[in-house]
């Protein structure tokens, strides 16, 4: 380990400057075109791209891994210049600069935006909030009329009370806005999946477990782990709507896991939990990865 720390100093302090300026020699493109030219649209260039930004000893290319989507444009164009970089000699390179931007920016931009969605209290005096809750039964259960609005059928669609308001608040309405989205753009999968739930021996609380898998998805993006999903499956800037889908895909592929691994109870559920998650940042390792639901949507 201590060598492992003394090369990489090394090669960050002082080799890597060198090897970059003997490439530029040679090549006469600086690290960035190198880069983009090198690389396919996707994880692997985007995050390159990152990592030469934050590498940088410049400070107009340090600051550009912080900009505002507004603002990438007039960036590119500042890092052209710092790097005397001819547009006409490179045409490619500026829109695919700008891509990487997008993406970095956008996936900074989407966490503030999680973040502010899981702050947000559910609020039984709030309309909106209300219609969502009432939203996801008739979802999940149309042919069943709730008795109102504080009982226990909550529970057949896994709620731990007679009020589901109880249940939400350590991921406050991101936890609730993730349960609607799966059952109203996955219809008949969530059905499903809540079928699996109620299982007389394999059964667990829908409800509870999907938040508990906005949790992991929240905590996934936070880390910066879903870096190479979002950079591999969206071109431009991540939105709310892909951390969507992203949730969906674990709803469902952990019902999948939790099925064919048959825990012997539900309290075995913490371990097969982490066993998922495990699971899932291993994939989370790789180049191409693309956490993708692929099953009908609606129907």
């Amino acid at each position: 380990m201590m060598l492992a720390y003394i090369w990489q100093y090394v090669y960050s302090s002082f080799l890597r400057f060198w090897l970059k300026w003997f490439l530029r020699q040679v090549t006469g493109k600086c690290e960035l075109q190198r880069i983009c030219a090198g690389y396919k649209q996707g994880a692997l260039r985007t995050t390159q791209i990152e990592y030469s930004l934050k590498s940088s000893k410049n400070k107009v290319l340090q600051d550009a891994v912080n900009v505002k989507e507004d603002a990438v444009v007039g960036c590119v164009a500042q890092i052209m210049r710092e790097k005397n970089i001819n547009a006409q000699k490179d045409p490619t390179f500026k829109g695919n600069l700008q891509q990487c931007l997008l993406q970095i920016s956008g996936y900074n931009t989407l966490f503030t935006t999680v973040e502010e969605l899981r702050k947000e209290v559910f609020d039984s005096e709030n309309e909106d909030h209300e219609k969502m809750l009432l939203k996801l039964w008739d979802l999940l259960m149309p042919s069943v009329k709730l008795d109102s609005r504080i009982t226990k059928q909550w529970g057949d669609i896994g709620f731990q009370g007679d009020d589901p308001k109880t249940d939400f608040r350590g991921m406050g309405m991101l936890g609730l806005v993730n349960l609607v989205f799966f059952s109203e753009n996955y219809t008949n999968a969530a059905r499903q999946v809540l079928s699996h739930a109620n299982h007389p021996k394999l059964g667990y609380s829908y409800a509870i477990v999907g938040i508990n898998l906005t949790e992991m998805a929240y905590s996934l993006l936070r880390s910066g782990a879903l870096r190479m999903h979002f950079y591999n499956n969206v071109a431009g800037k991540p939105d709310m709507h892909d951390f969507h889908q992203l949730y969906c895909y674990l709803a469902y592929e952990f019902d999948k896991f939790w099925v064919e691994e048959e825990p012997e109870s539900i309290m075995q559920f913490n371990h097969y939990r982490e066993k998922f998650h495990d699971k899932v940042k291993g994939y989370l390792q790789e180049p191409d990865v693309s956490l993708i639901l692929k099953v009908d949507t609606k129907n």
